[in-house]
């Protein structure tokens, strides 16, 4: 089972050939600047596609604070994705209230454990859109 650095490093190694399919699911990466230190980090993600764009959930597992990945782009939008072998510029924006009902079935749809992590936490769970720069 791949998780975490590993999953990112054969990943890319691969072009997704191992990560991209994952607990019958599927994984992107992201790549954020660091709010404080500007470095780039990569984070293997479930994702699904909604017309051009990729939707993402900033769950971290129902915890009460948001993901590292999250709080990055909120301070640069500006992102990086690769699916499987593409890589492409992307802008994040978390999903608006009137989005939100639509993406989010469709991210349980893949991953029903996001219900339970919304059970966990008071905070609203962020649905993130990753529109393409192309």
């Amino acid at each position: 089972m791949l998780y975490g650095k590993e999953h990112v490093r054969r990943y890319q190694e691969t072009d997704g050939a191992e990560g991209h399919d994952w607990n019958g699911t599927t994984v992107l990466l992201l790549t954020t600047k660091g709010r404080r230190t500007g470095q780039p980090y990569t984070t293997p993600l479930i994702y699904q596609r909604h017309g051009d764009a990729c939707v993402v959930v900033a769950s971290k597992g129902g915890d009460p604070d948001h993901p590292q990945w999250y709080k990055n782009l909120q301070a640069d939008p500006q992102v990086e994705v690769q699916v499987k072998g593409e890589r492409f510029r992307a802008r994040a924006r978390t999903a608006t209230d009137e989005e939100k009902p639509e993406l989010w079935g469709l991210m349980t749809r893949t991953w029903p454990d996001y219900d339970e992590y919304q059970t966990k936490t008071d905070r609203q769970i962020p649905v993130v859109v990753l529109d393409p720069q192309r």
